[in-house]
C-alpha cells in the first residue's frame, strides 16, 4: 500500500472508534515509513504512538499518590521543561570539524550503533557527552548529528524552567527530565551546563548547592546505557570538576582554522547554486574570516547570497548565481566589528 492508503485506513478506523485496527494500521505505516526511507517521521509516529499508550494507560482512575497518579502530574510540569522534542536529517557530512572531534564522534555514535555487541561482553557503553568550546564552533551541530545518525529523538532541555530558587526543586526538575529518558530511550541535550554550576555561586543555602550536584552524579550513575545525555558549555571551567568526571567523552571544540573555513564555504555552497565571482577575490575573503565562529562565518555568507540574489533584476536570475564579494567582504567586517574581533 501506498503512504496514502494507509493514511485513509487511519482515518477510517479512527472515525470508527476500531482501535485494535487502528493501531495495526499506524504500525504497519511505521514499517513502511522506515523501508521507504522516512525514517524521521517513523520516528515521530512512534513517539506519538507510545505517547498515546502511555496517556491512556495513566488516564485509568487513578488515586492520589498512585504511580500512575505521579505520572501524570510530571507530565504536566515537563511541558515546561522541555522547549522542543526534535528528529534530525544531520549526519556526519554536515559538519566541519578536524580530525579529533571527527574521530570522537564517529567513536560514540558507533557504540550506540553497536550496543549489543559491547552488551554481550559486559562492556559499559558511553551514553554521557559534554562538549564544550566556543559559542557558534558546533557544539549544538554536534547533537543533531547524533541524534540523526543514531535516529533518536532528541528532547531540548528549558534550563531557565530547570533551575529554580525554590529548595530541592532544581533537582526534582532534573530527576523528572532524567526520567522521561529512561522511559523513551532518546536522547536528552542540555545547553549552557555551567548554569547548573553556577546555581552554586548564586544560591545562598550551601546544602541546595550541593543537593543540585549530587543528584545529577545519581542520575548519571542510574541512567540507562541506551539513552543519552549530551551537555554543552562555552566556560568548562565553570562545571564541577566530580561532574566532569562522570562523562564518558569530553569533546573540545575551537575557532575554525583556514582550512576549516574553506571546507566551510565549500559545503555551504555545494548545494545553493551560488559561485564566487571570483576565486582570488573569495580566497583574501576566507583569511578575513580567520577569528570568526563556524556560525558567524555561516552567516555572513548566507547573507551575502541573499543579499547578491537581490542585488539582480528578475530577468538577470539563472541557475548558477555569483556572489558579490564586496557584500560578503563587507558582512564579514562588520560581524568582526560587532564582536570587536580584530582584523
Amino acid at each position: 500500500m501506498s503512504q496514502f492508503d494507509y493514511i485513509k485506513e487511519i482515518a477510517k478506523y479512527g472515525l470508527e472508534n476500531d482501535q485494535e485496527r487502528l493501531l495495526t494500521v499506524i504500525n504497519e505505516l511505521v514499517e513502511h515509513s522506515k523501508k521507504t526511507k522516512k525514517v524521521n517521521f517513523a520516528i515521530q509516529l512512534q513517539s506519538i504512538l507510545k505517547e498515546s499508550m502511555r496517556q491512556q494507560s495513566a488516564n485509568s482512575l487513578t488515586k492520589v499518590g498512585s504511580d500512575s497518579y505521579q505520572q501524570r502530574q510530571d507530565d504536566r510540569d515537563l511541558q515546561d521543561l522541555i522547549l522542543e522534542k526534535i528528529t534530525s536529517d544531520y549526519s556526519l557530512e554536515n559538519i566541519v570539524a578536524d580530525d579529533v572531534i571527527m574521530g570522537e564522534l564517529k567513536h560514540f555514535i558507533e557504540e550506540h550503533e553497536k550496543i549489543e555487541l559491547l552488551q554481550n561482553f559486559k562492556l559499559p557503553v558511553s551514553n554521557k557527552l559534554l562538549l564544550h568550546g566556543p559559542s557558534g564552533c558546533g557544539k549544538t551541530l554536534a547533537s543533531y548529528i547524533i541524534a540523526g545518525e543514531l535516529k533518536k529523538m532528541m528532547v531540548v532541555v528549558n534550563l531557565g524552567a530547570i533551575v529554580s530558587s525554590k529548595l530541592g526543586e532544581t533537582s526534582k526538575n532534573l530527576s523528572k527530565i532524567f526520567r522521561k529518558a529512561a522511559l523513551e530511550d532518546c536522547i536528552v541535550f542540555i545547553d549552557e551546563f555551567d548554569s547548573l554550576g553556577k546555581v552554586r555561586d548564586y544560591s545562598q543555602d550551601h546544602g541546595e548547592m550541593k543537593r543540585v550536584v549530587n543528584t545529577i552524579l545519581q542520575l548519571f550513575d542510574y541512567l540507562p546505557q541506551s539513552s543519552i545525555v549530551i551537555a554543552a558549555t562555552n566556560q568548562k571551567e565553570m562545571l564541577d570538576s566530580a561532574l566532569t568526571r562522570r562523562f564518558d567523552s569530553i569533546i573540545g571544540f575551537s575557532l575554525p582554522n583556514t582550512e576549516q573555513i574553506k571546507n566551510l564555504i565549500e559545503l555551504t555552497l555545494s548545494k545553493s547554486g551560488f559561485v564566487l565571482s571570483n576565486k582570488r577575490e573569495g580566497t583574501k575573503i576566507m583569511k578575513l574570516c580567520e577569528g570568526l565562529s563556524y556560525y558567524s562565518i555561516q552567516k555572513t555568507l548566507i547573507t551575502a547570497l541573499k543579499r547578491s540574489l537581490f542585488k539582480q533584476s528578475d530577468k538577470d536570475v539563472k541557475s548558477i548565481t555569483k556572489i558579490d564579494s564586496q557584500i560578503w567582504k563587507a558582512l564579514v567586517i562588520a560581524e568582526k566589528k560587532s564582536l570587536e574581533i580584530n582584523s
